[in-house]
């Protein structure tokens, strides 16, 4: 008997059409799109599980642009090769497209005070956005003391020693392996 999840058998017609509205309608970048990503993929349409995802995360963020990985990461589970490449190629379309529209407008307008006001006015939807993120994989992970310990030790480190995302996750990485170190000593 396996024990391997079992991954539905999704069409790259259905996933291009998923991660080109995810595109299309995600504002933000990082954060705010992962939390697109993980109530369209995971609560709504159950394609992936909620650990297999938070992998995805943590692989992501190694690598680079963490929107564009976690779709990457999404679309190569569900269908390998050609459903990375259709769910990164989809994710991409909308926002190169919006974005050289919006370029050429900025350059012809951008002398305009309504210009310059509603691009600030995103702002606090963009750290909303990010919050709401934040709380729902807190609700997944931050059950123990020991996991909320953490997420708060992160976010300390972040914003008020303005450490970088990677010198986070090389002390988070250094903490696990240190607590399985410290499980095998104890189990011999």
């Amino acid at each position: 008997m396996s024990t391997e999840p079992v991954t539905p058998k999704v069409s790259l017609a259905e996933l291009a059409a998923t991660f080109f509205l995810i595109g299309a309608t995600g504002f933000g970048g990082g954060m705010a799109i992962v939390a697109l990503v993980e109530r369209r993929c995971v609560q709504e349409k159950r394609w992936i599980e909620h650990d297999e995802f938070l992998h995805g995360i943590a692989f992501g963020q190694i690598l680079g642009p963490f929107s564009l990985n976690i779709t990457t990461f999404v679309g190569y589970y569900l269908r390998g090769v050609p459903g990375g490449i259709v769910a990164a190629t989809c994710f991409i379309a909308p926002s190169f497209l919006l974005v050289s529209l919006l370029g050429f407008l900025y350059f012809r307008f951008h002398h305009l005070p309504q210009l310059n006001a509603a691009l600030a006015g995103s702002n606090p939807v963009v750290i909303a956005l990010i919050l709401v993120a934040g709380i729902g994989m807190m609700r997944h992970r931050g059950r123990t003391l020991e996991n909320a310990l953490l997420m708060l030790g992160a976010f300390a480190a972040a914003a008020f020693f303005h450490l970088g995302a990677l010198s986070v996750l090389l002390a988070a990485g250094c903490w696990g392996l240190f607590k399985g170190w410290r499980s095998g000593r104890r189990r011999s």
